[in-house]
Formats: C-alpha cells, sequence, structure tokens
C-alpha cells in the first residue's frame, strides 16, 4: 500500500476499501439467494400471467410472416439447388475432358 499516492489512498478509503490507518479491508461477501424454488403450480401461474402480458400478433400478419417465409424458403432452396446443379455440370465437364 505504500506504493500509492494520497489520492489513491482518499479515494481507496472513501470507497471503504481502506480503513483509517491505511490497512487494505476485505470487501463484505455477497449474500447467497435464500429464495426457495417455487413449486410447479406456482411456476405454471407465473409463466401464464406473463403470457398475458405477450403482444401477441393477429392472424392477417401471421399469415402474412408465413407466407414470405415460405416464399424465403423456397427461393433460397431453388438457388443452392440450381448452383448445385450448375457446379455439377461444371465439374463434370472439366474432369471429363483429358
Amino acid at each position: 500500500m505504500d506504493d500509492l499516492n494520497r489520492e489513491q489512498k482518499r479515494q481507496l478509503r472513501k470507497m471503504g476499501a481502506l480503513d483509517d490507518e491505511g490497512k487494505a479491508t476485505r470487501a463484505p461477501r455477497p449474500q447467497k439467494r435464500t429464495q426457495d424454488r417455487v413449486g410447479p403450480r406456482q411456476y405454471l401461474r407465473e409463466v401464464r400471467e406473463e403470457m398475458r402480458k405477450v403482444a401477441w400478433p393477429q392472424r392477417p400478419e401471421v399469415t402474412r410472416y408465413s407466407i414470405v417465409v415460405v416464399i424465403t424458403v423456397v427461393f433460397y432452396t431453388a438457388l443452392v439447388g440450381g448452383s448445385d446443379y450448375i457446379f455439377g455440370l461444371w465439374s463434370e465437364w472439366f474432369y471429363s475432358a483429358s
């Protein structure tokens, strides 16, 4: 602690890391949670309460998003499948040309 200047010691004393004599003090250990686990019935009740707070989408919105997802999956499947087919043809041509 001798390598600290007065300002650093004042700051440490203010934070409670040093006592009045300038010796380091230990910080108190954080207390463990003493709260017991809840039972399944209370857990399900709390889950139901939280689910009531959720802003659920309306049916047209879910339909629209589902259509967008299906179209996107079909597009990327076709893109990857087409690329695989083209590269397959290209690799057959490249390796068979001896």
